[in-house]
């Protein structure tokens, strides 16, 4: 199954970067340059996952989370943030935002943050509680 996932971010070479990354990984990748971009296709498509950029000019990333959060209660968002906007981010997630990751990211994070957050979105649908899944790591043979 590709999960189909939104990028948000004002900076083009980050999105056209991000996009062939999670491309080749298997992700139904669309992009948006700003929030107001981002609520439009939300309103018209349902993405399992967005990846929104905290700073962004006009519409920033939390009052974009704050929109997302009224439209599709259930998608599932991961802020993407600078050193500097840590506090911003956590403050993201007491708004429902799933995670955060900083910039630069670590390519493997970012991957396991995603699919992790598509996951619990799927789960949630089914009314499966994430949280009580064991870890897909673990070895439950006996």
């Amino acid at each position: 199954m590709k999960y189909k996932v939104l990028l948000v971010d004002d900076e083009e070479i980050m999105l056209k970067y991000l996009s062939r990354f999670l491309i080749k990984r298997g992700f139904d990748i669309s992009t948006a340059m700003n929030g107001s971009e981002a609520l439009e296709k939300i309103k018209q498509q349902d993405f399992i996952t967005v990846l929104l950029d905290v700073l962004m000019p006009g519409m920033d990333g939390i009052e974009t989370l704050r929109e997302i959060k009224k439209i599709k209660p259930m998608t599932e968002v991961i802020m993407l943030t600078g050193h500097a906007s840590v506090q911003v981010a956590v403050k993201g997630m007491k708004l429902g935002a799933f995670d955060y990751i900083m910039k630069p990211f670590d390519q493997d994070e970012l991957i396991t943050k995603l699919r992790m957050a598509c996951e619990k979105r799927i789960f949630n649908e089914k009314g499966i509680d994430f949280v009580n899944i064991p870890e897909m790591t673990s070895n439950n043979s006996t």
